[in-house]
């Protein structure tokens, strides 16, 4: 079983850095935005490998979730019996 780590959101206001740990890519991505909608400057999410923009990390769930789709897609190919999918 794999460690699953947390995700970091990170933002500025003023002088000082805010920061919270989520431990979903969902909650972390929902922390950011609301972020900034207040208006906190420089937020960032990292998960543990990379830090990412909002944007960037919006972009990269939305790929992996493409990714996971097709795999499953293909999974169910693989496993269906002959003439079931016709």
């Amino acid at each position: 079983m794999g460690l699953i780590l947390p995700f970091l959101v990170q933002g500025n206001i003023d002088d000082h850095t805010l920061a919270a740990t989520t431990e979903t890519a969902k909650e972390a991505f929902a922390k950011a935005v609301e972020w900034q909608v207040v208006q906190i400057a420089d937020v960032s999410i990292s998960d543990g490998t990379k830090s990412y923009t909002v944007t960037e990390f919006a972009s990269f769930m939305a790929l992996k979730e493409v990714a996971d789709t097709v795999e499953a897609s293909a999974a169910l190919k693989r496993n269906a019996k002959p003439g079931a999918l016709e």
